[in-house]
């Protein structure tokens, strides 16, 4: 899956696992634009092993279940990870082999040079949605259907719309809401090149929840702002960003004192055919609102933005219809009473084509949201801390396309014991060639959905892992371990 990412064709994705486990961060309770369209990116080869210890350590000979690991070979979606360190599990880098897969990259709107490539998805195949387009769209739309010879025709009712009065409940209610709480968000690096994205409002202090994508080109010296709906601009600054989850939590300077967070939904209890309702700004037509269903749960995604230092972001996320494209990412994903269930963030592409030369693709109905319960623990954590914190079972990996599982590689990265020492795993007595089938009620079919579905818990959290030995199946019980901050 990506958020805005395209590149060449999208490889096969890995099959769903049959038990909706509990979407990443559910168990832990836990943009206007600038007018430039961010060129795509093709989709970085998918590693076959992954680490599960430090995401960002040099690329190691094997996985290492601890930490994130680069974007697996079936299908990609958001960004970073390695070592015995935060991911659930990890990859072996030194055997990665890239697939070239479709992305569509957050929508990146270059200010003074190219954008950003976007974040590109993994195992649902996918790309990351920031923006990209910026307000010049919406500007060329209204020009090209500007006539000269026009005429202007008026209703002849006696109100305006401002006068009728929308039932509870219905979408336009939800949306006139909802509207008034979300945000534009543009990300300008100290290079010039930035992007366009959404966020919403998370309490009364300021702060503002969003994707990690949406505002990495901010980092280090760049400039963040957040634009409401009713024109006001607000300068604002990154609390903390998790790379591997695909959040970040943001802060308005000097925010207004009527700020009205966004009530947040349960994303455990989403059910297949319950109605969606997005908001963002697709290739940066600020406060779009688009409806759709909940059209399954816990889908393995993995991204990232496809340079040679990208790390693997993980989710086991919520799968809706409802139109997303560039410049979504970060925005609420809400359900019929206007709660919050999912934060927006990557999208299926059908072709590596799509809008003028840039290629970047628009939603074909496949896009996907990172469940509130897991996007809430996280921030409240990066709000805390300012770092992240991910639960690890300290064990890596294999990453690549397969239905058979997760297979425990026989060495980690760098080198490294496949099995942390003393850790979770080894604990509980696994060791190199088991392959992970089950995780409490969960299927496994890969290292990406174990690492999706771990982290979906909390350190400290007891599963029950099913494996495989010598063709004998087994049963352990599993305290996860854990790991703070990206690198």
């Amino acid at each position: 899956m990506s958020t805005e990412n395209e590149g060449n064709p999208v490889p096969p994705a890995p099959s769903a696992p049959p038990v909706p486990p509990s979407s990443p961060a559910a168990s832990p309770q836990a943009a206007a634009s600038d007018g430039g369209e961010a060129p795509t990116t093709p989709i970085p080869p998918t590693p076959q092993n992954a680490p599960v210890s430090d995401p960002y350590g040099p690329a190691p000979q094997a996985p290492d279940a601890s930490w994130p690991p680069p974007p697996p070979a079936t299908p990609s979606y958001a960004d970073p990870g390695a070592g015995a360190g935060g991911w659930g599990s990890s990859y072996d880098q030194q055997h990665q082999q890239y697939q070239h897969q479709p992305f569509q990259q957050p929508q990146h709107a270059p200010k003074k040079g190219s954008g950003r490539g976007g974040l590109i998805a993994a195992v649902l195949v996918a790309a990351l949605v920031a923006g990209g387009l910026g307000g010049g769209l919406g500007y060329t739309l209204a020009k090209n259907n500007d006539d000269s010879g026009s005429t202007t025709i008026s209703a002849t009712s006696s109100g305006g719309a401002t006068q009728v009065k929308r039932a509870a409940g219905t979408i336009a209610a939800v949306a006139q809401n909802a509207l008034p709480s979300t945000v534009t968000i543009e990300s300008e690096g100290t290079n010039g090149e930035g992007g366009t994205g959404t966020g919403f409002v998370f309490d009364k202090q300021g702060h503002i929840i969003t994707n990690n994508h949406v505002v990495a080109d901010s980092l280090d010296g760049g400039k963040l702002t957040a634009t409401f709906p009713d024109g006001k601009k607000y300068d604002a600054e990154v609390v903390g960003h998790a790379q591997g989850y695909d959040v970040a939590v943001i802060k308005l300077k000097n925010p207004p004192s009527d700020l009205k967070p966004l009530a947040l939904g349960d994303s455990d209890k989403v059910a297949v055919g319950d109605e969606t309702i997005a908001i963002g700004a697709p290739f940066g037509l600020s406060n779009t609102v688009t409806t759709g269903i909940i059209s399954a749960k816990n889908r393995p995604v993995a991204s990232s933005d496809g340079s040679s230092t990208s790390k693997a972001s993980y989710m086991s996320a919520l799968q809706t219809d409802a139109s997303i494209n560039p410049g979504n990412s970060g925005g609420p994903l809400l359900d019929a009473s206007g709660a919050v269930i999912g934060i927006n963030s990557a999208i299926q592409s059908a072709s590596s084509g799509g809008l003028g030369s840039t290629g970047q693709s628009g939603s074909i109905g496949l896009g996907f949201a990172i469940p509130i319960n897991q996007a809430k623990y996280v921030a409240q954590q990066l709000i805390k801390t300012g770092k992240p914190v991910y639960a690890k079972i300290g064990a890596s990996v294999s990453l690549e396309d397969s239905t058979g599982g997760a297979q425990i590689t026989d060495s980690g990265s760098g080198g490294s014991a496949a099995v942390e020492s003393g850790g979770p795993a080894d604990k509980a007595g696994l060791k190199p060639g088991d392959v992970i089938t089950k995780l409490d009620d969960t299927v496994i079919d890969s290292g990406p959905t174990l690492i999706g579905e771990i982290w979906t818990h909390k350190p400290g959290d007891k599963v029950e892992i099913t494996y495989k030995r010598g063709g004998s199946e087994h049963t352990v019980t599993v305290t996860l371990g854990s790991r703070v901050g990206d690198n």
